[in-house]
């Protein structure tokens, strides 16, 4: 007689009914992190878009009320008149009538030489940094892992140490008072453009470089018909960086462009600012001015800081 064995029995626990004692506590851990979180996060906004509601609030008001009620949080005697200061839309009786600078500056030929000198500067630096980032990354020559460290090691000198020799140069190359004295000592490429990019070069698979030089192709040509079209999103953050850089530079072309028709937006608001009236200085045409100057790159941070933040982590990770 056979003896048929029965399977033993499995025991299932019943899963905790929704809101049980043992469900509760964890429920109220994530929801007081996250609390928390959240009021960290509006701290942190408010704090960082503070300041360019103050300037807006500033640049709203009319000057002479600003000293009378400098403490309010809203607009004191709203006015547009500090934007059309700055642009050049106000007469000198206006402008004196709201307590502003009776003095001008050329706003739209200042906007256009910053508009030149951050497109130029950011297509050389962007072009000639890969260009080296890949002789780094792919070529093998001798005495390469040299000269990157020496370029590594420039990023610990403060550009500040820089500045009177690239002035003597541009100086004897007769390049002052010019937008292309300005542009060229940031033409060519820095060492963090260099590195960023060369760390982006190094993950890219060797096998579609090896195919394109069985079929005759050259260093020049796999570069830009093949690496460079790969390697578009960190051109593009490399050359938002740039272009932000070289939108916000004010000592260089302090030093260097000094004319009208090479002074950029930069400059020209701190010579605004020096053109004090008799009431103290036009805080509301000087925020106005700011404020227009910085619209550009304040759009850019909204429009692409994310995807700016995260190739950024992607290539320290590499």
């Amino acid at each position: 007689m056979t003896s048929v064995a029965t399977p033993p029995r499995v025991t299932r626990s019943e899963p905790a009914p929704v809101g049980s004692r043992r469900e509760v506590p964890r429920r109220r851990r994530i929801g007081l992190g996250r609390l928390l979180a959240w009021a960290a996060l509006v701290v942190l906004l408010v704090v960082t878009l503070f300041p360019f509601y103050w300037m807006l609030r500033t640049a709203l008001s009319t000057n002479t009320a600003l000293y009378t009620n400098a403490g309010s949080l809203l607009p004191v005697e709203f006015s547009w008149g500090g934007f059309a200061r700055v642009l050049g839309l106000s007469s000198p009786e206006q402008a004196a009538a709201e307590g502003g600078t009776t003095g001008s500056i050329d706003f739209w030929l200042y906007l256009r030489n910053t508009v030149i000198v951050a497109t130029v500067i950011t297509f050389g630096q962007v072009l000639f940094s890969s260009m080296a980032a890949y002789a780094f990354a792919r070529l093998e020559w001798k005495g390469r892992d040299a000269v990157f460290f020496l370029f590594l090691t420039a990023l610990m000198i403060p550009p500040i140490f820089v500045q009177l020799p690239n002035f003597i140069l541009i100086r004897d190359l007769g390049l002052l008072n010019t937008l292309a004295g300005i542009i060229l000592p940031f033409f060519f490429m820095t060492p963090f453009a260099i590195f960023f990019m060369r760390q982006f070069f190094l993950g890219i698979s060797r096998e579609v470089e090896e195919s394109a030089k069985i079929d005759g192709a050259g260093h020049l040509r796999i570069f830009f018909r093949i690496v460079l079209p790969m390697s578009s999103t960190p051109v593009f953050t490399l050359a938002l960086l740039t272009y932000i850089t070289a939108w916000g530079e004010y000592f260089w072309p302090l030093l260097v462009g000094r004319a009208d028709d090479s002074r950029v937006l930069t400059v020209a608001l701190g010579i605004f600012r020096s053109q004090t009236p008799q009431t103290g200085p036009d805080w509301a045409g000087l925020m106005a001015g700011t404020l227009i100057a910085a619209l550009p790159i304040f759009l850019l941070f909204i429009l692409f800081g994310r995807k700016l933040v995260d190739n950024l982590g992607y290539s320290g990770i590499k």
